[in-house]
């Protein structure tokens, strides 16, 4: 299992605190595992972790890999859409 820290822009991550967002789409340029977890780090929409962004309350959360869909017409080549959940 590895855990793995990827930016998320501060316009996902409510959506991502709050369970309305519960995917990631991804290049697939670390070799994602289900079971694998994300720790995540808000940037702003420009992608500086400055101001709120970097007091986003997302900041060092852990979620848990537990599905991932690739090699799917509808995504890019080398892309995968993560399910995701709250650890515990």
């Amino acid at each position: 299992m590895t855990t793995h820290r990827l930016k998320v822009l501060i316009k996902y991550a409510d959506a991502i605190m709050n369970g309305t967002k519960t995917f990631e789409v991804r290049k697939n340029d670390r070799n994602f595992k289900v079971g694998d977890k994300i720790v995540f780090d808000v940037v702003t929409n420009e992608g500086y972790a400055v101001g709120a962004a970097a007091r986003h309350p997302l900041n060092g959360a852990t979620y848990r890999i537990d599905y991932i869909l690739d090699d799917f017409e509808g995504l890019a080549q080398k892309y995968v859409a993560l399910a995701i959940s709250k650890e515990d």
